[in-house]
């Protein structure tokens, strides 16, 4: 059952990051059909005008680059709870959205896939159904999904991710799609892209033009165009009857000076022609028309038509002549069509024999240095090479290709590190390994509830001056009650004997009576504390809750930490050791993060072991300190594991201190009754120098 569940979780992943990419990459690559798309929903709700172009732009912009952005990190499993809680959210909006296109039927197609995609709105309802399903099955079990790229390397993954979709997008809106969809694109035959095979059944299409004369507006078809004293206002082009609709169906021109159709002139033209294709001349950028009337030059002299093709009135025209000096030729069009044939206010077509052989956008114009010949003879007039496979490949290269090898050099990395974990957690390899790590050493002493104030200062010096007459091999800690903290640290040279706590409580501050906290114990002049341990968790009733909150308050007061953990007997007996240990590790200081970690030393104590007289054999005792280090090699990482101290501390003297010792993942000692005596104690610190 576990395994249907991972499975049905992992292809609704893929067919969500599918459909996701494809949608979010077709709006992204077209900023400006998102926005017209945005403009009809706008308008079908009567919000026409709430935000400026600009700021639609933006919302057409994000929009694709979250979509796209969505699929990724589905695909490559990244923040899989944020990530499939907000491709819920997003996934429930639109299939609302849709659920209203359906009833209500304001616009003919949603949009989701641009224009490389058309859906009836029956069918994006029906979609949008299944991929809610998809993403409500993902969002319960998010972690069903397998990462292809570890945790660690992930941010890669969505901060390039974002860059590259957010940088394509605002090259599109610069120039023109990458992709085009539509009809009029390169290599295209307009005329052959109007005809209806034989036999189809014929659509009828009616054209409608406002006019304007002595201030009344009217509405004429072709049947009844006036003279040219009326003041053209707009075109509307309409179905009137269903039937084969070929890919082009839309395509009419009208001469602004004669009101003549020049649609079967323009197009059966033998050789050249420019087409300026402005939808409204009122918003059209006009900062390139210097460009623009070069190329009107070029254009006569070398016999080629060039006509600006506009759904603006007169009073636009007009003023787009004054502006610009405009002297080419202007005719009307349907502005949706205008809107279809190129992504630009204004755009550039070149057609010969009413072919499209190129197009572009006012910002990417041809400059006077590529019109130095007649057409035929130049780049720009020859039919350039509209290849998507080469585009696809682009795509692949710049940005597909890059996280491909990122997943195979995180797949690989993680492999090897899954061989260094086994050779580390493997007990024959290290009962062998001679080489041992710099980690620290240390053997800290644990005074427990014995000696009054005087007995304990007296005891400290003693072991102080005894360190300073002969330095140690390793660190040195004492960790006393507190009543002895303040006097002990005036005592103690902290280079040479560190000083600690054996305990500090779970609460900050505030009417605790009888407990020393975390600041406290810092303020005396300490610099550990034991926390953990198995007298505290027996006697005292600390869970692993409980220590949590210390270990938290212990390190935000810039504590270090000696973390006990260890088994009673009949845990041990039962073979319960590892997950005993294990579990007392996760449920206090597995939380942290790998910076607070280097503030975390490891005390193991076999409880059946401690003031017993009973010591675990160093072969036990190595036993489970490998084990416990392969359990941080797994939390932290294999290096941070190799960086850990792990102490024994279980009736550790100075006659088996050596032995112990000498094991290569033993690295010191938790020393309870031997510490207090200064010549046992420095026995023990002693088995260091052999």
């Amino acid at each position: 059952m576990q395994k249907l569940r991972i499975t049905a979780v992992n292809v609704c992943r893929f067919v969500l990051a599918a459909t996701f990419i494809f949608s979010g990459y077709v709006k992204a690559i077209d900023p400006l059909g998102t926005l017209y798309k945005l403009k009809d929903y706008a308008a079908a709700m009567s919000l026409n005008g709430l935000l400026p172009d600009w700021m639609l732009v933006g919302v057409a912009i994000a929009l694709g680059a979250l979509e796209f952005a969505l699929g990724v990190f589905m695909l490559f499993a990244v923040r899989r709870h944020v990530v499939s809680r907000i491709t819920l959210a997003f996934m429930a909006a639109m299939t609302v959205l849709t659920l209203w296109i359906f009833v209500a039927d304001p616009v003919k197609d949603c949009g989701c896939f641009g224009d490389a995609l058309k859906l009836t709105n029956g069918e994006t309802l029906l979609k949008n159904i299944v991929l809610a399903a998809c993403a409500a099955l993902v969002a319960w079990r998010p972690v069903d999904m397998a990462r292809f790229i570890s945790r660690s390397n992930q941010w890669i993954v969505r901060y390039y991710t974002v860059a590259y979709i957010v940088i394509t997008s605002v090259y599109c809106l610069y120039t023109l799609p990458i992709f085009d969809f539509r009809p009029y694109h390169v290599g295209m035959n307009i005329k052959q892209g109007m005809e209806i095979p034989e036999g189809a059944e014929q659509p009828e299409f009616e054209s409608t033009f406002l006019l304007r004369k002595n201030g009344e507006t009217r509405e004429f078809t072709l049947d009844n165009y006036p003279d040219s004293t009326w003041e053209y206002v707009d075109t509307r082009t309409v179905q009137t009857k269903k039937g084969y609709e070929p890919p082009i169906h839309d395509f009419a021109l009208t001469s602004c000076d004669t009101g003549e159709d020049i649609t079967e002139q323009v197009l059966t033209k033998k050789g050249y022609t420019f087409l300026l294709v402005s939808p409204r001349l009122a918003v059209a950028d006009d900062s390139n028309f210097g460009d623009i009337d070069q190329i009107y030059e070029y254009a006569e002299e070398n016999g080629a038509d060039f006509y600006c093709v506009t759904a603006s009135a007169n009073d636009e025209i007009e003023r787009w002549r004054d502006l610009t000096g405009a002297e080419y030729q202007f005719c009307n069009a349907d502005e949706t069509t205008l809107k279809t044939m190129i992504r630009s206010n204004p755009g550039l077509m070149l057609l010969k024999d009413g072919t499209i052989i190129d197009k572009w956008s006012h910002n990417a114009l041809p400059q006077t240095d590529d019109l130095t010949a007649p057409l035929q003879q130049l780049t720009i007039g020859k039919a350039q090479n509209d290849s998507t496979t080469e585009r696809l490949l682009i795509v692949l290269l710049t940005f597909f290709l890059p996280l491909s090898a990122l997943t195979l050099a995180d797949r690989l990395w993680a492999w090897s590190k899954w061989i260094r974990n086994k050779q580390s957690n493997n007990r024959i390899f290290n009962l062998f390994k001679t080489e041992k790590k710099m980690r620290k050493k240390i053997v800290a002493g644990n005074w427990k509830m014995n000696m009054n104030l005087q007995d304990g200062v007296a005891l400290a010096k003693e072991i102080n001056e005894a360190l300073v007459a002969d330095k140690p091999n390793c660190e040195v800690i004492i960790c006393t009650p507190f009543i002895h903290l303040a006097s002990v640290a005036g005592v103690l040279d902290s280079t040479v004997v560190g000083l600690g706590a054996e305990n500090c409580a779970d609460k900050a501050k505030g009417a605790y009576t009888g407990e020393v906290s975390a600041e406290m114990v810092k303020s005396t002049g300490a610099q550990y504390v034991i926390l953990g341990h198995s007298e505290r968790r027996q006697y005292y009733g600390e869970t692993a809750e409980i220590l949590k909150e210390k270990v938290d308050l212990a390190l935000a007061n810039g504590l270090k930490i000696l973390f006990c953990c260890g088994e009673t007997l009949e845990e041990r007996e039962a073979e319960k050791q590892n997950e005993v240990v294990k579990a007392e590790l996760e449920g206090s200081v597995f939380h942290l993060d790998a910076e607070a970690w280097k503030n975390i030393v490891i005390a193991y104590e076999p409880i059946w072991a401690i003031g017993t007289g009973k010591t675990a054999t160093s072969d036990q005792a190595e036993e489970m300190l490998a084990y416990i280090r392969s359990t941080v090699a797994e939390k932290y990482g294999a290096e941070a594991a190799e960086e850990t101290s792990i102490l024994y501390g279980g009736s550790c003297k100075a006659s088996n201190a050596p032995e112990l010792f000498s094991k290569p993942n033993i690295d010191g000692g938790l020393i309870g009754g031997a510490s207090l005596k200064c010549a046992d104690f420095k026995g023990i610190i002693d088995a260091w120098k052999k």
